[in-house]
């Protein structure tokens, strides 16, 4: 009788090992769809405000009115970033780049002041630059605005395309998930289907049979979540690592959020699992246990 004891104590120990791998393996992949779905966002965020709006001055603009007119700009609520280049730094530049200084044979400094426009990322899309470039432009002491009208549709679209797929494979991870996690769940419940019936024979309730399946299970799924979550800390600690300036884009929110989430997840879909897996058990009969 000991002997036996033991082997299911054994037994039920080695499911529950089973249960908590598979749980964070699939907890795991959870996680970096998350990851992946929140870096991506900062990824379009840091791409778009990094495209540079260019404006161009007018040549009898003194350096003082162009300050005063970068002064203005600052309170727009599209401004993120203002760079004002001045004539002579325009000049320095271009010798610089060149190798040879333009105004020694020209007899004049060529290029004119310019201010470079950082635009916050909602207002970085075809649309809002339309708007934006035309209000710019109504202003006299501007005579040009130059932006990557190209490149800025290529990034939108692309960047559109990829939280697409993010998106669509998060939905179908997160049934897949549960659907793993679900028979995983319930092949240890019916080893323990027996167990659960004679429970019901000596007259406990259903919410006294189901507490401690269900206190287990989310045992496991904690358990389950703090494994996946120090695998994918880890995961991020050898991609810092190798290329330190990704923490531009997997900033502390990303990883908080993500931490958040898988273990948010482990402990709901066990927790789930675990209730919808001992009530099919408890409303079945004696005769039915023995056919499944």
């Amino acid at each position: 009788m000991v002997k036996k004891q033991k082997k299911a104590r054994v037994r039920h120990g080695l499911q529950g090992i089973t249960l908590c791998i598979s749980t964070a393996l699939v907890l795991i992949l959870l996680g970096m769809v998350v990851f992946s779905v929140l870096s991506a966002r900062n990824l379009s965020a840091y791409v778009k405000e990094n495209l540079t709006v260019t404006m161009m001055l007018g040549e009898d603009i003194t350096d003082t009115e162009a300050r005063q007119l970068c002064g203005e700009l600052r309170k727009q609520d599209y401004i993120g970033h203002i760079t004002y280049i001045s004539k002579e730094q325009a000049l320095k530049e271009q010798t610089e780049a060149m190798g040879t200084d333009p105004s020694e044979f020209l007899g004049m400094n060529p290029f004119v002041a310019s201010v470079e426009l950082q635009l916050k990322a909602q207002y970085a899309n075809t649309d809002s630059l339309r708007w934006i470039a035309k209000n710019l432009k109504s202003d006299k002491r501007v005579t040009d605005i130059t932006y990557p009208q190209d490149l800025m549709d290529s990034v939108n679209r692309n960047l559109n395309k990829i939280n697409l797929v993010l998106l669509v494979l998060a939905v179908l991870l997160t049934c897949v998930s549960f659907s793993l996690i679900n028979n995983t769940v319930r092949l240890g419940m019916y080893a323990r289907r027996f167990t659960i019936h004679t429970m019901k024979l000596v007259g406990a309730s259903w919410g006294f049979i189901r507490r401690p399946f269900v206190r287990n299970a989310i045992g496991i799924g904690v358990l389950a979540a703090v494994i996946a979550d120090a695998a994918l800390a880890a995961g991020i600690y050898v991609l810092y690592s190798y290329e330190p300036g990704v923490m531009t884009v997997v900033t502390w929110q990303v990883m908080a959020v993500t931490g958040a989430s898988v273990f948010l997840f482990g402990v709901l879909i066990t927790l789930l699992c675990a209730y919808v897996s001992v009530n099919k058990f408890l409303r079945m009969k004696a005769g039915d246990l023995y056919k499944i």
